[in-house]
């Protein structure tokens, strides 16, 4: 007998600032994308701090449902992306005075007040992914997610991560999201 699993949706959407940047970013991406996504995984050896005293880089999450990331550190600047989903992951790769340069999944960089950040760790799936109920392969699954499913991170211990996203909890390996870095202890 097969056990089924639901299917969580995949409900995060990025929309460019304006209709013609959505082209013209996928052909600058189509062959680097693969590349920066994997390298904004990679924590550097040594970690440095920012001038408010927090390392860098380090995962962050969208505090509002509407952020927009500008070319610049300040407003003068124009806006390349706005991001429509609270609590979306991106990592911090540097400060500027009340600006933090972020990094998103899709290897997308800019600038966004630190305001609009927060420190509540949260994940996307990268690809599809069971969800176990325990850290290991041969555990029940509790959910199928999609690539883009947004979860709460929990903690992660050696290739797993327990997360938690609006209907299930459980388990899914370290390679399949976005929000925490190889080696890094989540507690």
């Amino acid at each position: 007998m097969t056990r089924r699993c639901p299917t969580v949706p995949n409900r995060a959407r990025l929309s460019p600032f304006s209709a013609l940047a959505a082209p013209l970013v996928a052909l600058a991406l189509l062959g680097s994308a693969p590349a920066v996504a994997q390298d904004a995984e990679a924590a550097p050896a040594v970690q440095a701090t920012g001038p408010s005293g927090l390392p860098l880089p380090r995962f962050v999450s969208l505090k509002s449902s509407s952020v927009n990331m500008r070319s610049g550190p300040g407003t003068d600047y124009p806006i390349s992306w706005t991001y429509q989903r609270r609590g979306w992951p991106v990592e911090i790769t540097a400060e500027f005075e009340h600006w933090r340069k972020v990094r998103d999944r899709d290897g997308e960089e800019g600038w966004i007040h630190k305001d609009l950040l927060q420190g509540r760790r949260m994940a996307v799936t990268t690809e599809y992914a069971l969800l176990m109920r325990r850290p290991e392969p041969e555990a029940v699954p509790v959910a199928r997610l999609e690539a883009g499913v947004l979860a709460r991170l929990e903690r992660c211990e050696g290739a797993w991560c327990r997360i938690s996203t609006e209907r299930y909890d459980g388990w899914i390996e370290r390679s399949m999201i976005y929000g925490v870095y190889p080696d890094e202890a989540v507690e």
